[in-house]
């Protein structure tokens, strides 16, 4: 028997146990930390720590490659993908690194400020719903090698993965792959020197059951060599499908 309390607030479930209606705690949490612009302090938009104005003024990519998301005037296959294209089928991104979406991404990646990762993780989201992207069976986020998520305190491609996990209904596979070694961050090397960097620094742990199609998500995607890496060795485990997710692409 469910003996309900209140319209849609909770009821006792037939174990005893009392659920709470999600959209009612939503509800609460809200008016008790109501939603603030990251970038200009006023109220959040539809349950963002974005003003609409600051949403509105972001560098979206509206342009790009459909197979590895370089921005272009027009959408269509850069000439590199067209010479060699990437181990992976298609790139989805919603913004360019560039202004406050690069403020927003290093303050999530490096300060601690989750509420920018949530944000910046539900504007992929809406993105993904938008373009009707296809669903891949899984998420896979790109890992961090153990020094640095110890010295973060979370991998940011994870929380990004939790996040469209729930939104998409689709599991995370946080072990599908691993660092073999520490890298120099891709951030401090040139682009002639970043797939060397990342060359045989992933691999998949045995045992790991790995779907055919899944999505490799990421914070930020420059050459693309990171996550070309991460395909490579997908597809070498048995991955016939591989997506590229991230929330943004720099120019």
């Amino acid at each position: 028997m469910v003996c309900s309390i209140g319209a849609g607030v909770a009821a006792v479930n037939l174990a005893g146990h009392y659920e709470v209606d999600e959209s009612f705690m939503r509800a609460i949490l809200d008016w008790l930390l109501p939603r603030t612009c990251l970038l200009c302090g006023a109220a959040g938009d539809d349950d963002l720590d974005l003003c609409a104005a600051c949403r509105c003024d972001l560098p979206w990519l509206t342009a790009a490659c459909p197979r590895c998301a370089e921005p272009l005037p027009v959408a269509a296959l850069c000439g590199p993908c067209q010479l060699h294209p990437p181990p992976f089928r298609a790139a989805t991104m919603p913004l360019r690194y560039e202004a406050e979406v690069e403020r927003l991404v290093q303050s999530f990646k490096f300060h601690r400020q989750l509420a920018a990762g949530r944000t910046l993780a539900l504007l992929l989201a809406a993105h993904l719903e938008r373009t009707a992207v296809p669903l891949p069976e899984a998420l896979l986020p790109v890992p961090l090698n153990r020094r640095r998520l110890y010295r973060r305190g979370y991998n940011q491609a994870a929380l990004i993965a939790r996040i469209l996990s729930r939104r998409f209904r689709l599991p995370v596979v946080t072990g599908g792959l691993h660092r073999t070694r520490a890298t120099t961050p891709q951030s401090e090397l040139a682009k002639s020197a970043r797939r060397q960097n990342v060359k045989g620094a992933f691999a998949c742990r045995s045992g790991t059951h790995l779907p055919r199609h899944v999505a490799l998500i990421d914070d930020v995607v420059t050459t693309g060599a990171t996550v070309a890496e991460c395909a490579r060795v997908l597809k070498r485990a048995g991955v016939k499908h591989i997506q590229v997710w991230a929330l943004a692409r720099t120019p």
